[in-house]
């Protein structure tokens, strides 16, 4: 039996409606793909220079904000399994405040085998002063004798002996004592670098670290055991072009936005630029950046009533004064 009717050809009449209909969905299928064109308002307000730098002469640039003491990597000095921890992100520390304990075991074991060194050489010196003291006076008493024979020479050597011998126990133990002391002091050192501490006074800014894990000397972990820096005041790392280093003029306030924010403007004081010009590591995303240049760093100081604005890490964008000259 035939598919299709012998009256009706395949190829003059199925065939064409076939391709029609495959051509129909194909149609559908790519407008239902098509972008959506429509004009809209843009999810975020563009970064635009305000005041006086809307219309002078100025320079762009994106930075990261930073600590003013920049953020400093916190390790340890020996290695062990970590008893304390004794802060948490967010807070501020003193200089010399302990962040966390190492284990003190086996060092607080020394120290108590080098206290108990020095107690027993102490009582070592004691019972050789006294031994040369009696020797000594047993000496002075056959020195006042004035009939020679009235003590037998083997008496004086013995006495002479005992004294030597009390001073020789008395330099020994003087030595021992010395020794079971130097110990105890790198015991005490030991323990004291045990104990991480704040090197300077600053905040707590991530901890990557907890009780009962394993620090070490090598840095086991990807990352810093603890991050802290002085974030009072904020500072913000901007990145210059090297094409465009020679328009900034230095020591002018900066006109900075968070990424994202660009109605929050606040303005930053000047601080320094830093005198290495560095590849560029800060990137905008943008189509139009160049990666393969170098960037003069310049380091402004944040407003305090700006902390609740920005935060250590955060992008920010910046208009920065440029000079008249090279406006021109």
């Amino acid at each position: 039996m035939a598919l299709f009717p012998e009256n009706i050809s395949f190829s003059r009449k199925i065939l064409p409606v076939i391709a029609l209909v495959g051509l129909i969905g194909a149609v559908i299928y790519i407008w239902r793909g098509l972008p959506d064109r429509e004009l809209a308002e843009p999810e975020q307000t563009p970064l635009t220079a305000s005041g006086a730098l809307a219309s002078g002469p100025r320079v762009a640039g994106a930075g990261v904000v930073e600590p003013s003491s920049e953020i400093i990597d916190i390790g340890t000095a020996l290695s062990g399994l970590v008893t304390q921890l004794l802060v948490k992100p967010g807070d501020f520390v003193a200089q010399g405040q302990p962040l966390f304990v190492v284990d003190e075991r086996a060092a607080r074991a020394r120290l108590a085998e080098a206290s108990a060194a020095i107690a027993e050489a102490r009582a070592a010196i004691t019972e050789a002063q006294t031994a040369r003291t009696t020797a000594q006076r047993q000496l002075d008493l056959y020195a006042a004798i004035d009939d020679p024979a009235a003590v037998s020479r083997s008496e004086v050597i013995r006495a002479e002996g005992e004294a030597s011998a009390a001073a020789s126990r008395l330099e020994l133990a003087r030595a021992r004592l010395a020794a079971a002391e130097a110990a105890a002091g790198s015991a005490r050192t030991e323990l004291g670098r045990l104990t991480v501490r704040a090197p300077i006074a600053g905040q707590i800014l991530a901890v990557n670290v907890r009780p009962g894990e394993f620090v070490s000397t090598m840095g086991g972990s990807s990352e810093p055991y603890i991050r802290m820096g002085e974030t009072r005041p904020l500072h913000i790392r901007i990145d210059i072009d090297e094409d465009e280093a020679l328009r900034v003029a230095f020591g002018k306030k900066a006109v900075v936005s968070p990424r994202g924010g660009a109605e929050q403007r606040v303005e930053a004081s000047f601080v320094r630029a830093e005198p290495l010009v560095v590849p560029k590591r800060s990137l905008t995303n943008s189509a139009a950046e160049r990666v393969d240049v170098r960037v003069l760093q310049l380091i402004y100081a944040l407003p305090e009533n700006a902390r609740g604005t920005f935060r250590v890490g955060q992008q920010v964008d910046a208009f920065i004064p440029a000079t008249e000259s090279a406006a021109q």
